[in-house]
């Protein structure tokens, strides 16, 4: 099964990076405070970004790597990047 790295984009306007195999079914989970811790309380969420990758160890890379980024670069990547699957 494919991991898959995102970006939410949260009601106060902040973005949230995280990897899960089913990104719909984690985004489910995040919009009835299941997910995680931060995005409790700043729905309404909305999927901005979303990219494969090929293995777990992959997924939890590209996240640190995403998280690392400074916003605008952020920003950049949701605008060039598609969020349907590949």
């Amino acid at each position: 099964m494919t991991w898959w790295v995102y970006l939410v984009r949260c009601g106060d306007g902040t973005l949230y990076c995280g990897i899960a195999q089913d990104v719909e079914a984690r985004l489910r989970q995040h919009e009835v405070g299941k997910g995680a811790k931060y995005t409790r309380g700043r729905g309404p969420l909305v999927l901005a970004y979303r990219e494969a990758c090929g293995s777990k160890s992959e997924a939890l890379r590209r996240e640190r790597t995403l998280k690392r980024l400074k916003r605008p670069a952020k920003e950049s990547l949701i605008a060039a990047g598609a969020t349907g699957r590949p």
